[in-house]
């Protein structure tokens, strides 16, 4: 398998899973603004929406959406989901909704906004964080071991971060829960985003 990603965006939570999942993988950064490669090949001849994460499996077919992606993961490495009847769906209502509220209420704290329109921002991102928080059941999401939903989540909450964004105490903790794990600091290693004598991943300058 190839993952193509960029330091810091959301193919974070994959290059995570990769690693938690412990299976072989190549990696390769794009520049999103050029569309180029590291090694300097054309991205949208990988995928012409331009944007990661792209994963190329081992036969040759390409998945790209963050949350496809991690959900095909956690299909095929059952450690990255939960278990039950209902541990598949309770993943992807996660990952729809990190996706599709606080994932995108970030837009304005990416682009060229207004002071106004990112204080609108930051209070928006804070109440979702709140009800991501109450429905914490232990150390993570879905209890004592972190999920694919966690994984999304930990790049939201570096995010909230970089961004002065304020977040619940108890995502706080599972933030830096998240941050001292060895798959979580080898991906941010490996992204340029801590350094190789770091031992707690923070987001970079």
């Amino acid at each position: 398998m190839k993952l193509y990603y960029s330091p810091l965006a959301c193919s974070l939570a994959d290059h995570i899973a990769l690693l938690e999942a412990g299976v072989p993988f190549e990696r390769e950064s794009v520049n999103l603004k050029t569309k180029r490669t590291a090694s300097g090949a054309d991205f949208n001849a990988v995928t012409r929406k331009g944007y990661v994460p792209a994963l190329v499996l081992d036969s040759g077919e390409i998945l790209t959406e963050n949350i496809a992606v991690l959900d095909w993961l956690a299909t095929e490495y059952p450690t990255l989901g939960i278990p039950g009847n209902l541990g598949r769906t309770r993943v992807l209502e996660a990952l729809v909704f990190i996706s599709t509220e606080v994932h995108r209420s970030f837009k304005p704290m990416w682009q060229a906004s207004s002071e106004t329109q990112k204080a609108q921002a930051r209070a928006t991102i804070s109440k979702l964080l709140d009800i991501l928080s109450e429905s914490l059941a232990g150390n993570y999401l879905f209890g004592a071991t972190p999920s694919v939903a966690d994984f999304y989540l930990f790049v939201m909450l570096l995010w909230a971060e970089r961004f002065d964004v304020s977040a619940p105490a108890p995502l706080v903790a599972l933030r830096q829960r998240m941050a001292n794990r060895p798959a979580v600091q080898e991906a941010m290693r490996n992204e340029g985003l801590i350094s190789a004598n770091d031992r707690e991943a923070s987001t970079a300058a």
